[in-house]
Order: structure tokens, then C-alpha cells, then sequence
């Protein structure tokens, strides 16, 4: 079963793309919490996606560690919300 979330990043990146701002992450993960898509959506209008055709670019990669499931309950969504941005044009790292 997978399961879908949307969590705001107020940190910085911490390297050279810091001026993007903050951030908001979805993921797309399985029933232990294993990552299979990730978007990250920046303040400045960046936009980037990763999942196992694309898991890594200059910008970063696809989440090697499983998310811990009861951190992120809180932030569940629906597939439809996910797919909604997942399916956007005009990525960064197109």
C-alpha cells in the first residue's frame, strides 16, 4: 500500500542553493516507509522531483533512508493531491 505526504522545510539546504528559500517536500512511500517519489517545492520558485528513472542530479537525489512513518503522520495526503503536483510542468531538474 502506498502512502502519501506533504511536509514543510523551514531549513536551509545548507549548500550552494540555500537563496531558493524554504522548501515544501512531498514523498511517496510503501507500507515501511521507503521512499519511491519525492518532490520538493522551493520558495523561489524551484521545483524538483526524483524517483528511480531520476534519483539523483546536481540538485540532490531521491531519499536513500526510510521516512519514520509516525513523524509523519501528521502530514498525510491523499494519492490525488500528490499526482496533482507530480504531474506538473516545468521541473528544475527537467
Amino acid at each position: 500500500m502506498l502512502t502519501y505526504y506533504k511536509r514543510p522545510w523551514d531549513e536551509p539546504r545548507g549548500d550552494r542553493y540555500d537563496s531558493w528559500g524554504r522548501s515544501l517536500w512531498l514523498f511517496e512511500t510503501d507500507e515501511v516507509g521507503n521512499v519511491l517519489r519525492q518532490v520538493e517545492l522551493y520558495d523561489g520558485g524551484q521545483r524538483l522531483r526524483y524517483d528511480e528513472d531520476r534519483p539523483e542530479d546536481l540538485y540532490g537525489g531521491l531519499s536513500e533512508k526510510s521516512l519514520d512513518l509516525s513523524d509523519f503522520a501528521a502530514f498525510e495526503i491523499d494519492a490525488t493531491e500528490f499526482e496533482a503536483v507530480w504531474s506538473l510542468p516545468g521541473w528544475t531538474n527537467a
